[in-house]
């Protein structure tokens, strides 16, 4: 009996693969980590004494780390259990409580003719590569040869040529026992009753295979070789096998490399996916031939809780990005999210990996910013609302997006950081020492340019004052500066450049030490009054303060860590990673304590094993972020170095 995918997908969400493979080992309950689905055991496969077999049930797959063998619930009952895949699905069906399905032979012909077309589709891929290594394809090499795609990359990805011909792939697929009615539901060719005689859809194209996840190829992607070709790229038409709004290219590879922990990065085309594989990000997919749908974000979410989706940084790119966001936010789930890479204007992630290298593509991802940012950013626009009637629009919008998010825990939390940041925004101007009013609304761009149109006012004084009334002034315990909390200093004291684009984000900011607060407070100050132009004018600042002292300290603590990228002399790309690395553990440190407290809360309002096992999670969640060392590749490349942060 043929079983839908959809049917096996009910069983492996209804049964965690630790309870089907629970049967035949024994978890090891010092590694085992329950709360959080992860579970080891010493390996049933191959002897051991050490558990490095393990089993993930947010995923339901299993990998053992001694032997390599790895699969999901069919595959482990099948290899280890003996039994064969029908065998497999009546056995788990029946756990699962699922009824099999009753035999439809129509479902079975169709299934048939499925695999028919195949057949074909792989007969198809292997003329096109013919054809590329053949003399025909010379041209097709050459265009190969200047877009730097490799030989390996080549045929690693198993591009082709599609002749000038309209019978050449039609006429071969007719040699080699192929049907015509199999031809035109494979969608090679051009048919309809207008059409006398039906003729190849690809002609003088450079051929990307699209695969689906199970690596079977099953449509082409065509880029056309003739500068007066109508379509540039010239996809497949939808067939019984192609789905585009349920296939990504690359996918096969890139949910095999999520397994590995690699990121699952988003991208435009066939050679972006490319340029971003040949340089080591092997999780990089594209949608095809259509902007990402639903469907996409769902099969993205089946590889990573957190893709990154790159988006070009022109106008057509902020447009794209704003409806993904539109997407995207009715969908998000508890751990389920997107994070946004803006790519320089001008540039795609092929450009920008063959001009300015790995690392350059490398700190675009590792600077992706949540999605929260992104659409806070889309709706402020980049200026802050000068009247009522503007601040009320923006507050509307706002909550309008909040109201698309279908998950009440995520709509609630997406709503509080709005109004954190409308509070840091909206918060009351104060007069200065020379009694003029700072707040107001200029443009981002005229943000530098002082006051005289707007009488003193600018958005960064509205950000100083809104730091000023923050919690970060709030009075606290007397604890020591923190590693994280030096790195953020420092690094905005030698490169105060860095702030420009995270004021709000900073005025937000929470530290654990009073010292390290009203130093931030002060240096926040000094840079949105004009006076941290320079590195060396802002320690001067700072230290006439009376803050020379703590500044020293903090020099000191990251000297005996080894944490350099803060240091004056480190190129700014580099300093700017160690930055960005240093907010994300912060801001996830402050997150999991919030989430403590609140857990705290409901351990005591409900005794319960739930709560205690969500207490007990966070707690090991703030034990692993606190112990976290900043093993950024490529770090320092541009300064010299190539040493481990912090």
């Amino acid at each position: 009996m043929r079983f839908t995918d959809t049917f096996l997908e009910d069983i492996r969400q209804r049964l965690p693969i630790s309870q089907v493979v629970g049967e035949y080992v024994t978890w090891d309950k010092r590694k085992s980590q329950p709360a959080r689905g992860d579970y080891w055991a010493c390996c049933p496969f191959h002897g051991e004494k050490t558990p490095s077999f393990h089993a993930d049930d947010r995923r339901g797959y299993y990998h053992c780390f001694g032997c390599g063998v790895s699969g999901d619930h069919f595959r482990f009952l099948t290899e280890h259990g003996g039994l064969s895949f029908p065998e497999a699905v009546e056995k788990l069906a029946g756990v699962a409580g699922i009824a099999l399905p009753a035999r439809d032979e129509r479902a079975e012909r169709r299934d048939a003719e499925r695999a028919s077309l195949h057949d074909v589709m792989e007969l198809a891929a292997q003329y096109f590569e013919a054809a590329l290594a053949h003399n025909i394809g010379a041209r097709a090499r050459g265009y190969l040869n200047e877009r730097q795609v490799s030989a390996a990359m080549q045929v690693r990805f198993r591009i082709g040529f599609a002749p000038d011909s309209r019978n050449g792939l039609k006429e071969h697929l007719a040699a080699n026992g192929v049907s015509a009615e199999q031809i035109a539901a494979s969608g090679l060719v051009v048919h309809g009753e207008d059409i006398a005689v039906p003729y190849d859809r690809f002609r003088n194209r450079v051929m990307f295979p699209i695969t689906d996840f199970r690596d079977k190829v099953i449509a082409f992607g065509g880029r056309a070789l003739d500068p007066n070709a109508r379509a540039k790229y010239l996809n497949s038409p939808e067939t019984e096998l192609f789905h585009k709004r349920q296939t990504l290219y690359n996918g096969f590879a890139a949910r095999k490399s999520s397994r590995d922990g690699k990121p699952v990065i988003v991208v435009e085309g066939y050679l972006d996916v490319i340029a971003a594989v040949s340089v080591g990000f092997e999780g990089a997919v594209a949608p095809l031939g259509t902007a990402l749908s639903e469907e996409h974000v769902g099969l993205l979410w089946r590889m990573s809780d957190s893709p990154v989706l790159c988006f070009d940084g022109d106008e057509a790119g902020q447009r794209a990005m704003a409806r993904t966001t539109e997407i995207v936010m009715p969908m998000l789930e508890p751990g389920k999210t997107v994070q946004v890479a803006t790519l320089p204007e001008g540039m795609d992630p092929d450009d920008l990996i063959h001009e300015q290298g790995r690392a350059a593509f490398g700190e675009l991802i590792a600077g992706a910013r949540p999605l929260s940012e992104i659409v806070w950013s889309l709706e402020t626009g980049g200026r802050v609302p000068g009247t009522p009637e503007e601040r009320a629009a923006l507050e509307q919008r706002l909550r309008a997006r909040t109201d698309t998010i279908r998950n009440s825990s995520i709509k609630h939390h997406y709503a509080q950081s709005f109004r954190e940041k409308l509070n840091a925004f909206f918060a009351p101007v104060r007069r200065n020492r020379n009694n003029n009013w700072r707040g107001g609304g200029q443009r981002r761009g005229e943000w530098g340019q002082g006051s005289r149109q707007t009488g003193g006012k600018t958005p960064r004084s509205v950000v100083s004052d809104a730091l000023r009334n923050s919690r970060m002034l709030k009075k606290g315990p007397a604890v020591e500066i923190t590693s994280r909390e030096a790195v953020i200093i420092l690094s905005l004291i030698h490169h105060p450049e860095l702030a420009e684009t995270r004021l709000e984000r900073l005025a937000a900011l929470e530290f654990r030490s009073q010292s390290a607060r009203r130093i931030l407070s002060a240096l926040i100050d000094a840079i949105t009054h004009g006076g941290g132009g320079k590195s060396s004018s802002l320690s001067e600042h700072l230290s006439g303060l009376g803050f020379e002292g703590e500044l020293a300290r903090m020099r000191t603590l990251l000297a005996a860590q080894g944490v350099w990228q803060s240091g004056a002399e480190i190129n700014q790309i580099d300093a700017e990673t160690g930055l960005n690395h240093a907010l994300a553990l912060h801001y996830k440190s402050v997150e999991l304590n919030r989430e403590l407290r609140a857990a705290e809360t409901a351990l005591g309002q409900d005794p319960s094993e739930e709560s205690f096992e969500r207490l007990k999670d966070i707690q090991n969640q703030i034990t692993s972020v606190d112990g976290t060392e900043a093993l950024i590749e490529g770090f320092g490349s541009l300064s010299g170095r190539a040493t481990p942060s912090f």
